[in-house]
């Protein structure tokens, strides 16, 4: 019987539920940057490259 009141006070219980909530979540998100990353990581240095071509051949004017 004693154990039917403890079971019965545990499955009533919030206390957690939320910080458990959050965890998921940011499993989630950090799981998904992951996946992100893993498909642009190839591309990321030429995107840098030509970044880097453009802003090599421009000149900025300095007079007005």
């Amino acid at each position: 019987m004693k154990l039917f009141k403890i079971a019965g006070r545990f499955a009533q219980d919030e206390d957690g539920a939320v910080t458990v909530d959050w965890v998921i979540l940011t499993a989630g998100v950090v799981g998904l940057v992951f996946v992100a990353m893993s498909g642009l990581r190839g591309q990321m240095s030429s995107v840098g490259a030509k970044v880097q071509d453009t802003l090599t051949g421009m000149t900025i004017n300095t007079s007005f």
